[in-house]
């Protein structure tokens, strides 16, 4: 490994920010024999294990046992539900993070990476690459630079704090509310929808768009509204709020409709935006477009030996792309020529209840590519399948596919069917014809050969399903 000063100085590379993308990107430098200083002003690993995807996921799961004790009968166990312990299920989602984090310190350490704590600054660029970054006054270097400073959470104007809350404060509660309304209805509010009502909250979705999960293809968007319905989650779409109003007692909420609706809480979950407020980066040169870091294809900025990953780059932002970008930016930076991450081919999950997993173009979007005539589409409802019968679960997986081409798009609803993203995104990613798909074998009973039912349905042999 390079030499290293392990403290203010020359590095190899120095990454602005320690979450998906920035830890990742240090890990792979190491192995590469680079020199790393990592900043980071909070927690390593940043908002994913803080609060973000691995906390929401323990929430959901603790969410999924109450359903489960609720409805034990329905299997022939008689379990009874006493209520939800606010506190118990804080510290097992707590414990869960811990042990993570703790596992994420010893990598770091283990690495030979140079942490530095404290917010950090893009102060200078150099003239033949890389930049300066400070750090409570003193003065980190790198031959590159590699931003990676994430995101934040969208608030619309409105303030935060006391029965109105974004994600961060949701994931800290006490108790749970009797009552929530969640502004914004894609992945973080049908997420948290699914799991206050499964803790026995009244629920109700504001979204602006015409459908829930609006970035999903259409037939998922259906079958979640359907499956919400059911589980008696309300729901308005195709509407936006007007104001938020909060008292001692409770928040009134006022649609541009004129409705209003009482509750105890409000949730703000619109997305989230850049965080690159008062890093330095326009004052350095560094191109910076409503808050977002543009690059091209290989993560560069305008300046050289400037990277930017993850949520500061416009697309799609979910850590694992943040883990890509990291290992990308890497690998080009020690002169491996690694293949560009390709937004279109990285899988996506939604953990509502029933889950949403999807990788690639959605329907209209292959129709808009190839045209009317150019796409050919299958949807296999889980109804013909085993072991999702077994669960309980209603859904289907919809693949298409260019007219007499590859598989270019795999949408999946159902209980855990999350799990089943990676056999659908090796599927995208390798261009696979469903011919290919249709010859290889899924174990039965598992939810896994659903995937399988629904190539040879699209090869032109279906099995347990209708041509």
């Amino acid at each position: 490994m390079a030499e290293a000063p392990n403290g203010p100085g020359t590095y190899d590379i120095v990454i602005l920010g320690g979450g998906s993308g920035g830890y990742a990107c240090a890990l792979r430098a190491v192995q590469l024999g680079k020199s790393v200083a990592l900043v980071e002003k909070g927690k390593l690993g940043g908002t994913c294990l803080h609060t973000g995807c691995i906390p929401t996921k323990a929430l959901l799961h603790s969410a999924e046992i109450a359903d489960n004790a609720r409805e034990s009968e329905s299997y022939g166990v008689r379990a009874s539900l006493e209520g939800i312990d606010m506190a118990g299920v804080n510290a097992y989602k707590d414990g869960i993070v811990e042990r993570l984090y703790k596992g994420l310190q010893g990598l770091i350490k283990s690495g030979g990476i140079t942490v530095v704590e404290g917010e950090g600054r893009l102060v200078e660029t150099t003239k033949g690459g890389g930049g300066t970054v400070e750090v409570n006054g003193e003065r980190y270097t790198g031959t590159n630079v590699v931003l990676a400073t994430g995101s934040v959470s969208r608030t619309l104007g409105l303030d935060i704090g006391g029965r109105i809350v974004t994600s961060s404060e949701a994931l800290t509660m006490s108790e749970v509310p009797e009552k929530v309304v969640i502004i914004g209805g894609s992945v973080i509010g049908v997420e948290f929808a699914s799991v206050w009502k499964s803790f026995g909250a009244d629920v109700t979705i504001i979204e602006g768009l015409p459908s829930l999960v609006p970035l999903e293809d259409p037939s998922l968007s259906k079958q979640l509204e359907r499956a919400f319905r059911k589980r008696k989650i309300n729901f308005k779409t195709g509407v936006k709020f007007e104001s938020v109003k909060q008292t001692d007692t409770g928040v009134t909420v006022t649609l541009e409709n004129g409705d209003t609706i009482d509750t105890d809480l409000v949730l703000v979950a619109v997305g989230r935006g850049p965080n690159s407020a008062g890093m330095g980066y326009e004052e350095a040169g560094v191109t910076v477009d409503r808050g977002w870091v543009p690059t091209d294809e290989r993560l560069r900025t305008n300046v050289d030996g400037i990277f930017a990953v993850g949520d500061l780059v416009p697309g799609l932002q979910l850590a694992h792309r943040g883990f890509a970008h990291g290992i990308f930016v890497a690998e080009e930076i020690a002169g491996l020529k690694p293949q560009p991450v390709i937004d279109s081919g990285i899988p996506r999950v939604t953990y509502c209840e029933p889950e949403i997993a999807s990788v690639g173009i959605t329907e209209p979007q292959a129709k808009e590519k190839y045209g009317d005539d150019g796409v050919e589409v299958v949807e296999y409802n889980l109804g013909g399948n085993g072991k999702s019968q077994i669960l309980g679960t209603a859904g289907s997986i919809k693949l298409v596919r260019e007219k007499d081409g590859p598989i270019v798009g795999v949408h999946m609803i159902g209980s855990r069917y999350g799990e089943q993203v990676g056999e659908a995104s090796l599927i995208v990613n390798w261009e696979a014809y469903p011919e290919d798909v249709a010859q290889l074998l899924h174990a039965h009973p598992t939810q896994n050969e659903a995937l399988g039912e629904a190539a040879l349905a699209l090869a032109g042999k279906p099995l347990h399903s209708h041509a």
